[in-house]
């Protein structure tokens, strides 16, 4: 990408696959800002390590988005890059979940990404560039007990991938999904030791990756090196589901 002229937005973008991201976007010159909600000291320790601007709003909240992306861009400028990471889980199995639970994983998961691609998406189509990447997860495929709420989620975030990627192919905007397997993050580290033995056990790579290896991916999916690519899901999970 061009050093000197793209902007990024990370949602969620403070710590684990968020921060990794960011990260690895400045590391290619461009200019990143990051939103989160409750992140406190982790956020504020995250704004002052990398100089990033670090922004607070409900990405679950339209309102909110339209005032959070409008703060972003009298900060860095219109918006170039999105990477819709920002994600909840409320696990609990299907005969046991309360309607609060489903609400708000899908509230957060799936609805942030009208909430916040419609605040860009205008912008991106008039200066005919733009570059998109939201983050889904090996389960909205795979289907894991437990998380309905969550699959179902993930599973949306594809389909509002592909079919914007149609919608926008002809304004130089390209969408792209990554579907990461278990990684070395928080979210991953609240997974009882028993269950997550079983999960590594059904990975060909018997490890959890590493933050910064989806993050390289984030940064391919927003380079000019992947203008031809758009409606497309990079899984990212080695090898826990193939083909």
């Amino acid at each position: 990408m061009p050093s000197d002229t793209r902007t990024a937005l990370v949602t969620g973008g403070v710590q684990g696959l968020g921060a990794a991201a960011a990260r690895a976007l400045a590391e290619a010159g461009a200019t990143v800002a990051v939103s989160h909600l409750g992140g406190g000291e982790t956020a504020e320790a995250f704004g002052k390590e990398t100089g990033m601007p670090v922004f607070e709003w409900d990405v679950g909240d339209f309102d909110a988005c339209k005032q959070g992306v409008a703060d972003v861009e009298e900060a860095i400028g219109p918006v170039d890059i999105l990477v819709n990471n920002a994600g909840v889980n409320r696990d609990g199995m299907f005969h046991k979940m309360d309607r609060d639970d489903w609400e708000a994983v899908l509230r957060v998961d799936l609805g942030s990404m009208f909430n916040v691609t419609r605040h860009v998406i205008c912008g991106m189509r008039e200066r005919g560039f733009g570059r998109i990447v939201n983050i889904s997860s090996v389960n909205a495929a795979r289907g894991q007990p437990g998380q309905t709420n969550y699959c179902a989620a993930k599973a949306g975030v594809e389909g509002f991938t592909r079919a914007l990627a149609r919608e926008c192919a002809g304004k130089g905007i390209t969408v792209n999904v990554i579907a990461p397997g278990y990684a070395d993050t928080t979210m991953v580290e609240a997974v009882p030791d028993e269950i997550m033995m079983d999960i590594l056990d059904d990975v060909p790579l018997a490890r959890l990756a590493e933050p910064g290896e989806i993050g390289r991916c984030v940064r391919f999916l927003a380079s000019d090196d992947a203008g031809f690519i758009t409606g497309a899901t990079l899984p990212v999970n080695g090898g826990l589901r193939m083909g």
